[in-house]
């Protein structure tokens, strides 16, 4: 029995470490003087920390962050993962390949090559994704941010095919995204919006399984009629938050 409690004792205590250490990381990470301005701006809108720590994530995890753009997320994610963990960004991942990755501090970064894949429909205005393979398995996370609502069904269906297939069994998949209302169609004021619902089906036909939802990001006064690019929207878009697991 001593040497059972001692055991639970020790694990109770690596959890407890581990989960200081990504505080301790992303705070470290957010204060960063190569940090834009503009990044920071962002910061209390976004809520990292506790979106990260939602999410259930470690600074000893393989992640994948998908549609990196900018790079806001690539610029916290590197840093935590540095050390102890691997980041991979892929997908749209250009603007970051060509800014961010080649500054001091972000050589560890690993980018897949799926760019090729990806192009806009600009009659439909929005992207489509040929079939692709990330090149990667057992990952421990993979995360994306405000992106699904820019593809066509059939182009998500492959993204969480393939997310699926490189996930380890019991690897966690983040989502965040810009709420549509519930089987709205489709007009050019909701178009980069999503509906939930839709989100949560799309990833449960892959095999995903439901884990939970946060309401980190919900704006109550959101009235979700808006293009979340007009002025008195954007930076309070409500955002739904998902956490999906391979079983």
């Amino acid at each position: 029995m001593k040497v059972l409690l001692a055991f639970v004792l020790l694990f109770v205590a690596s959890y407890t470490h581990a989960a200081g250490e990504i505080d301790a990381k992303v705070t470290a990470a957010l204060a960063e003087e190569a940090r834009p301005e503009a990044d920071r701006e962002r910061d209390r809108n976004r809520k990292p920390l506790q979106t990260l720590k939602f999410f259930g994530m470690t600074n000893d995890m393989r992640v994948l962050e998908l549609l990196p753009g900018g790079g806001w997320y690539t610029r916290v994610l590197a840093p935590v993962l540095a050390d102890n963990g691997q980041l991979y960004v892929a997908l749209g991942a250009g603007r970051t390949r060509d800014t961010i990755l080649g500054e001091a501090g972000f050589e560890q970064v690993v980018l897949l090559d799926t760019t090729d894949n990806l192009r806009r429909d600009q009659e439909r205005r929005i992207y489509v994704l040929d079939n692709f393979d990330f090149g990667v398995s057992g990952l421990d996370m993979v995360v994306t941010f405000r992106n699904l609502h820019n593809f066509d069904p059939d182009s998500r269906a492959t993204i969480n095919r393939e997310v699926f297939k490189a996930l380890k069994h019991g690897g966690l998949y983040g989502v965040i995204d810009h709420t549509r209302r519930h089987m709205e169609a489709a007009d050019n004021e909701n178009r980069r919006r999503i509906d939930p619902v839709l989100v949560i089906k799309e990833a449960l036909d892959q095999g995903f399984e439901f884990v939970d939802y946060s309401d980190l990001h919900f704006r109550a006064d959101d009235e979700l009629e808006y293009e979340v690019g007009r002025r008195s929207v954007t930076g309070n878009t409500d955002r739904f938050t998902f956490l999906f697991r391979k079983p």
